[in-house]
């Protein structure tokens, strides 16, 4: 199992708690766990990722063990300690302005 971090507004929409906890094959990558919260957490569909192209929308980044993950090609798999559930993904809403 994938422990994704959802930030609160999607924590909010998916009704889950901090941490949401998905099924994904092997090799474990960014395009696999967001295919899998999006299948068990529909109403996120689109939230993430653009619907039509399937890319991270603007102001969402992901990290992992201390990295942004964010403008890695999306089938670049996950770091170990994500993939063995010692470490989450995470998904956090980026901020702008000034």
């Amino acid at each position: 199992m994938i422990r994704v971090v959802l930030p609160v507004h999607l924590r909010t929409l998916a009704q889950s708690g901090k941490e949401v906890r998905v099924e994904v094959a092997e090799p474990v990558t960014q395009r696999g766990v967001l295919d899998a919260v999006e299948r068990d957490y529909p109403m996120l569909v689109g939230t993430i990722r653009d619907r039509e192209t399937g890319r991270r929308r603007p102001l969402v980044r992901f990290f992992a063990c201390e990295e942004d993950l964010s403008n890695d090609p999306p089938d670049t798999p996950l770091p170990e300690r994500v993939v063995r559930g010692e470490e989450p993904f995470m998904v956090v809403g980026a901020m702008a302005g000034g």
